[in-house]
C-alpha cells in the first residue's frame, strides 16, 4: 500500500509513523520546515507525493483543502482514493471533490471522530462519497474502525461538524469555568468539579480540553464558524457556536 499525505501537522505525523509502521510505503508533502518521521519519504511537492499513491490523505486544513485537491489532481492515478481528513463544511468537501473532476480518482469525504494523539492511525472515522468504501478497506487494515455513509461527499462532513457544534463548545464551557475560578482564587476545585462529573479520566480530558483548546484555538476557529454556517443551512439556532467562536476569538487575539 502506497499512502500520501498532504500536511504534515500533529496528525500527519502520527499517521505516518503509524502506517509507517505496519509496513506501508508513505509519501508526504508539507511546505513548513517540520519534523519528518522516520521512514518517512518528504517529496518536493503535492503532485510528486501523490504519484502513484493509491490512497491520498489530505491533512492541510480545511483553508487549503480545495488548493491542495487541485494541486493533486495533476497527477493522481485514475482509480486512487483522494481522502480529506479536514475537518471543514460540506460545502468545502463538495469543492474538493470538484477540483478532481476528470481524474479517474475517487473522493472520500473522512470525519476523524476522535483526536488521533489518542489511537494513531487507529482513530475511528466516518466516511462518506464514492471513495469511502476504498478509504474503509484500507484504514480497516490499519486498526480503525471505520462507518461508511452510503451518502454524497458532505454528508460525513455535516455529521462531523454537528458532533463539533457540542465537542467544542464543551471546551469552551470548561475553558470559562476554569478561568472564572482562578479569578476567584479556586481553579484546582473547579478542575476537580468538572472532573468529577466527567468520570473517568475526568483529569486528563479536562486538561486536554483545556490545553487543546488554547494551543490550536485558531484551526478550531475555522471549525467552529464552519459549525456555525452549517447549522444556518439547516435552519438551526446557534448560539453556543457564537459563544464558543468568541472564546476562540480572543485566544486567537491573545
Amino acid at each position: 500500500m502506497r499512502i500520501a499525505i498532504l500536511g504534515l501537522g500533529e496528525a500527519g505525523r502520527l499517521y505516518a509513523s503509524d502506517l509507517i509502521a505496519i509496513g506501508w510505503q508513505v509519501w508526504a508533502f508539507d511546505p513548513a520546515p517540520v519534523p519528518t518521521p522516520p521512514g518517512l519519504r518528504r517529496a518536493s511537492s503535492i503532485a510528486e507525493a501523490v504519484k502513484r499513491a493509491d490512497v491520498v490523505l489530505g491533512l492541510t486544513g480545511a483553508r487549503f483543502a480545495t488548493h491542495a485537491a487541485a494541486q493533486a489532481a495533476e497527477a493522481l492515478t485514475p482509480g486512487a482514493c483522494y481522502a480529506d481528513f479536514n475537518t471543514g463544511s460540506p460545502a468545502e468537501k463538495r469543492a474538493a471533490e470538484r477540483a478532481l473532476v476528470g481524474t479517474g480518482a475517487v473522493m472520500a469525504d473522512v470525519a476523524v471522530l476522535a483526536p488521533v494523539p489518542r489511537r494513531g492511525a487507529a482513530t475511528p472515522l466516518l466516511a462518506s462519497g464514492p471513495g469511502a468504501g476504498r478509504l474503509a478497506q484500507a484504514f480497516r487494515a490499519a486498526g480503525a474502525v471505520v462507518d461508511v455513509l452510503d451518502e454524497p461527499v458532505g454528508a460525513a462532513a455535516g455529521r462531523k461538524l454537528l458532533r463539533s457544534v457540542f465537542m467544542k463548545g464543551m471546551a469552551a464551557t470548561v475553558l470559562e469555568a476554569v478561568s472564572a475560578g482562578a479569578a476567584a482564587g479556586c481553579e484546582q476545585w473547579v478542575r476537580d468539579q468538572i472532573a468529577g462529573e466527567l468520570g473517568g479520566n475526568g483529569t486528563a480530558l479536562v486538561a486536554r480540553l483545556i490545553d487543546g483548546t488554547r494551543e490550536h484555538a485558531a484551526r478550531r476557529a475555522h471549525e467552529v464558524r464552519a459549525c456555525r454556517d452549517y447549522l444556518d443551512e439547516l435552519g438551526a439556532s446557534h448560539p453556543v457556536c457564537d459563544a464558543t467562536q468568541a472564546w476562540l476569538r480572543a485566544l486567537v487575539e491573545g
